[in-house]
């Protein structure tokens, strides 16, 4: 639960880089090394996830399957893909996919502050553009393999997306809340504008994120299969579903009538205790999502839960403030901002 909260920024961040690459707009400028030294902590989260491809055994169900009677069918195709051996290989080749696009995109873009060639800006925005739907069958690929599958007997064709906008919105709640930290050193090249169109941002992952989740809920409700109810049923009732409850009023609600408001919007500080929040609401979301595949019953938060959040934030936070002081906090030659950049290092 802890691993694929952290998890969720980097990725976030590093489709959101892409997307940026592709658009442009001034919105990316002050984020942009955010969501670049997020991404460089990729490495380190390979390194974290060796503990949960050792623990398969402990993990996942399906890990006992060869040795139980194959007495349903429509399982038969999940046991020759859930396997320890292939579960491995695939997340190394996820791994492989993501620092590739990761390194070039990060290399090109020290080169672009070093020579201010403007062919690397085009050549960032194609690699994007194949880049963005690469990223979305891996992390499709990432979430069946590493979450979906602790409940192997449920599925959704659309849990992909589930998670990519939970990475859309806690890295971006994430990225205010860092913005909000060195502002001081950015605020001569970021207007108010710009920081209600990352308010607005924050607005449209929280209505993106309640638009998948409902719809999911939704088709399989009206379903009514028996293969796919039951991951609602242990969520909906009892005491997963007042944490369900939760979730509805203070990851959706409470930020989206919150983030309608233009003054908090453009207001760095009030903004940043908001996206605090979030952050915070996504954590209970994730644990929402993963922990009833242990616990049926109900939520039962152990210490361990509370130490791991810490431990792996730690671990990651650490990395990405290394990661952030690498490479200076605007890109020096974005042809896209030459004027702002030019006043930024001229004042």
């Amino acid at each position: 639960m802890a691993y694929i909260y952290w998890l969720t920024i980097p990725m976030g961040c590093l489709s959101l880089l892409m997307i940026h690459h592709l658009t442009g707009g001034r919105w990316g400028l002050p984020i942009r090394r955010i969501m670049e030294a997020s991404s460089r902590t990729l490495y380190v989260m390979a390194i974290l996830f060796i503990p949960i491809a050792l623990g398969i055994s402990k993990l996942y169900p399906w890990y006992y399957w060869p040795s139980t009677p194959n007495s349903d069918p429509n399982l038969a195709f999940k046991r020759a893909y859930l396997t320890p051996g292939f579960f491995t290989v695939r997340a190394v080749i996820y791994f492989v996919i993501l620092f590739g696009i990761v390194f070039i995109l990060n290399k090109w873009s020290s080169e672009q502050d070093r020579t201010g060639d403007p062919r690397l800006q085009i050549k960032m925005a194609s690699l994007s553009g194949i880049g963005c739907v690469i990223f979305a069958f891996t992390v499709t690929g990432m979430v069946v393999d590493w979450v979906m599958s602790l409940e192997p007997d449920w599925f959704s064709t659309i849990y992909g997306f589930i998670f990519i906008a939970i990475g859309f919105y806690t890295s971006m709640a994430f990225m205010v809340i860092t913005l909000k930290k060195n502002y001081e050193q950015l605020k001569n090249s970021f207007r108010a504008s710009d920081q209600n169109d990352l308010g607005s941002f924050l607005l449209t992952f929280t209505i993106l994120w309640a638009y998948f989740s409902f719809s999911q809920f939704l088709i399989i409700w009206a379903g009514n299969l028996k293969d796919e109810i039951p991951w609602f049923l242990t969520r909906a009732f009892g005491g997963w579903g007042a944490v369900g409850g939760f979730l509805l009023l203070f990851h959706f609600f409470v930020p989206f009538f919150l983030l309608l408001q233009r003054t908090i919007k453009r207001d760095i500080g009030k903004l940043s205790k908001v996206a605090t929040w979030m952050m915070i609401a996504s954590l209970v979301d994730v644990y929402w999502i993963v922990m009833p595949a242990f616990d049926k019953a109900g939520p039962h938060l152990h210490l361990m839960d509370i130490v791991m959040v810490v431990l792996i934030g730690a671990i990651w936070f650490t990395t990405f403030k290394w990661q952030l002081g690498k490479m200076p906090l605007l890109p020096l030659h974005d042809t896209r901002f030459e004027g702002v950049l030019e006043h930024e290092h001229g004042d």
